[in-house]
């Protein structure tokens, strides 16, 4: 599939309405072109964690609105612009989520996710998953991406309802999407309750935010489509497990 280009630059609460009409239009993603090279260096020493802890455990939510984990001083800092509606994000992440544990675990790596946002199913998903403890939020996007399929054909088989969900005044608006796309189910059966996602999704504030921080960093680094990733800044050339995996044994995590 081609990844999409992004629309011109909207004001939040604008964007959220252009989104509307695209709750269908999953898999708004692509293999993308990468432009930078990936950083080279020596090995670099594993870094222990402090007693009794685990980098792998270790999560925060980042000043540009992503969700970091691994060692929060790690040299080498990995950061994916993602989107849950995305058929190779999902890959990526079930190709990756082993072994990407074990350069955590190392203190070397740190993993960042970052969302660009192409629908409204998109942007239902993103409010979910950010739903609870920073700990929580890698761990519930592995979940849709590993249940990808599923996850979509459901969401693909409540066309009515989603389009007349996506209709909805904005503070119902998500609610009803996650309803009828069966997202309160899924959620509900991996910790996030009925209750606390109808919470979340009741803010359009936060929903601007995420938006806003998809339009503004899409337009800034020159993202176009999903997966993108960054490794201490530079762009990787490529979207697969296989290139992210050579650039950190390049730069050092070996």
């Amino acid at each position: 599939m081609i990844a999409r280009r992004l629309a011109p630059r909207l004001k939040p609460h604008v964007a959220i309405a252009a989104l509307a009409p695209l709750a269908l239009a999953l898999a708004a993603c692509g293999d993308t072109e990468g432009e930078a090279g990936t950083p080279s260096g020596e090995p670099i020493a594993q870094v222990a964690a402090p007693a009794g802890q685990s980098w792998v455990d270790t999560a925060a939510v980042t000043p540009e609105g992503g969700y970091v984990v691994g060692n929060p001083d790690a040299p080498l800092k990995l950061v994916e612009y993602a989107s849950h509606t995305c058929s190779h994000c999902a890959t990526f992440s079930q190709e990756a989520s082993g072994p990407m544990e074990e350069y955590l675990a190392t203190g070397r790596v740190s993993y960042e996710i970052r969302n660009q946002i192409h629908d409204a199913i998109d942007l239902t998903m993103a409010m979910l998953v950010r739903c609870g403890s920073p700990e929580s939020f890698h761990p519930l996007a592995s979940q849709v991406w590993a249940n990808f399929d599923q996850v979509i054909s459901t969401v693909q088989g409540n066309g009515a309802a989603l389009e007349q969900a996506t209709q909805a005044p904005p503070a119902q608006r998500y609610q009803a999407i996650a309803e009828a796309s069966g997202l309160l189910d899924f959620f509900a059966e991996r910790g996030i309750s009925r209750d606390q996602a109808m919470q979340c999704l009741s803010d359009p504030a936060a929903a601007d935010r995420i938006v806003e921080n998809s339009t503004t960093q899409s337009d800034e680094l020159g993202v176009t489509g999903t997966p993108t990733f960054f490794l201490n800044g530079s762009k990787i050339d490529g979207t697969n497990w296989a290139s992210v995996e050579a650039a950190l044994q390049q730069a050092g995590a070996r």
